[in-house]
């Protein structure tokens, strides 16, 4: 350590140059021991020195190389450490010898498989809804830049549990937060498993249909709607369960945004229609 110490004035930030350039100058200590020794006898070889010269700066060329090729997979290590400290995923790392560089390889590949099931596990975390267990906004979000990432037809359906908070009020948060649970696991279960659900905010979900046309996710909306109003699980002799839902065509990840007001406004439209209903977008 004191010589790495020693030589951090040369090249602070490139560890590697700092390498090369020690052993730039040790190839031509031969070199200039043969000019001196010249010098001070007096007696000049051009010829050799020609010669000398000529296979000095060959030898630092390959040399250079050389070193430069055997530092290369440092290099790799260090950025898959900084991937790894980052929360990345790291693809296959190379195996090395059983030399320095095989066991810092090696070591990079056991921060890497201990690393990666952490990661996907904070990621699912924090991607999930903690209540009703579907995927939070972010989660939807980072769901449908996947599934929209070209041009494509899909549609979005934005849904919202009828007076909601008159539940909450009149029967305690409990009841509220079970109600929640119920409607997210039937929305869930009555869909395609192409299909994303999530929870949008309080008593709102998304849905998102990937390779949909309007009217064919206008019907399923129409039979969950119905199922859900129907349920005799759900359904109070003095409150019955019922959602409303606005739907809109949504043709890219980029249009995303503009889906989601055009789905709002329809689900808006259809709760002053008086609730309970399907409401298609006419914006598109």
């Amino acid at each position: 350590m004191r010589f790495y110490q020693a030589t951090t004035f040369l090249f602070p930030r490139r560890y590697e140059w700092r390498v090369l350039f020690v052993c730039f100058g040790a190839v031509h200590v031969p070199l200039l021991a043969c000019i001196a020794y010249q010098a001070a006898t007096g007696q000049w070889q051009p010829t050799t020195l020609l010669v000398l010269l000529g296979a000095t700066l060959f030898s630092t060329v390959l040399g250079l190389a050389a070193i430069r090729a055997l530092l290369r997979p440092i290099e790799t290590a260090t950025q898959m450490l900084r991937a790894v400290q980052a929360g990345e995923r790291v693809g296959m790392v190379p195996v090395g010898n059983e030399d320095l560089v095989g066991r810092l390889l090696h070591g990079v590949s056991v921060a890497a498989n201990e690393s990666a099931p952490r990661i996907e596990r904070l990621i699912e975390t924090a991607e999930r809804d903690e209540l009703t267990g579907l995927r939070n906004r972010r989660g939807f979000l980072d769901s449908a830049r996947r599934l929209l990432a070209g041009e494509s037809n899909g549609v979005l359906a934005m849904v919202d549990i009828d007076r909601f908070k008159a539940i909450n009020d009149r029967f305690g948060h409990a009841t509220g937060d079970a109600l929640l649970r119920e409607v997210a696991l039937r929305l869930e279960n009555g869909v395609r498993r192409s299909d994303v659900v999530g929870r949008w905010g309080g008593e709102e979900f998304a849905i998102l249909f990937p390779d949909t046309l309007l009217e064919e996710a206008h019907v399923v909306m129409e039979r969950l709607r119905a199922s859900i109003a129907l349920d005799p699980s759900l359904r109070g002799d003095e409150w019955p369960v019922t959602f409303s839902c606005g739907i809109a065509p949504v043709r890219s990840f980029a249009h995303l945004e503009n889906a989601t007001r055009n789905a709002d406004g329809a689900l808006y439209a259809a709760k002053n229609g008086g609730r309970n209903r399907v409401q298609i977008s006419k914006d598109e």
